[in-house]
């Protein structure tokens, strides 16, 4: 199994446990799912319910949470767009320098990175924002949205901040 750690701050951030999707080559969309946990207790994966379950109650103490962030332990944080447009400058600038004994890829990033941006500013009322477990402020900040139906969590993450480690 892969797991992807952020490459500023080595916290992990995802697995390829989840399926992948890469768009413009630039992002990992990630579908979540809601998940039931109670601490100390065994983890309900996000299956279907039996049909004897399916009209209870949540017991004491289980909470209802998104299985990658809870899993890869992400806090929640909050920007407006001034805010988050300048923590996104100076990672760019980061992650371009980080590049930089990779050319083609330093270019794939640039060119991806401005265009993805664009829609991140365009729909930037819909966004969650989430740090990595050290809640570094010069990591990445993960985005959590909603797909079409109103109701599927993603995550988006940037492909050039990541590097995978084989466990």
């Amino acid at each position: 199994m892969l797991i992807f750690k952020d490459i500023i701050t080595s916290d992990e951030v995802l697995s390829d446990a989840y399926d992948l999707n890469l768009v413009d080559n630039v992002v990992y969309e990630v579908n979540c799912q809601m998940i039931q946990v109670k601490p100390g207790a065994d983890v309900d994966i996000g299956a279907n319910p039996s049909a004897e379950d399916a009209g209870e109650e949540l017991e004491d103490g289980v909470e209802t949470v998104n299985n990658i962030v809870n899993s890869f332990r992400l806090q929640s944080t909050g920007f407006d767009k001034k805010s988050y447009l300048t923590h996104l400058k100076a990672y760019m600038k980061v992650i371009k320098a980080k590049l930089a004994d990779q050319p083609e890829e330093q270019k794939a990033f640039e060119k991806g990175a401005s265009v993805y941006a664009k829609k991140i500013i365009k729909n930037f009322k819909d966004f969650d924002f989430y740090t990595t477990e050290s809640m570094n402020p010069d990591g990445m900040v993960i985005l959590l949205n909603y797909r079409e139906d109103g109701t599927t969590p993603y995550v988006i993450v940037w492909k050039h901040g990541l590097v995978s480690e084989k466990i």
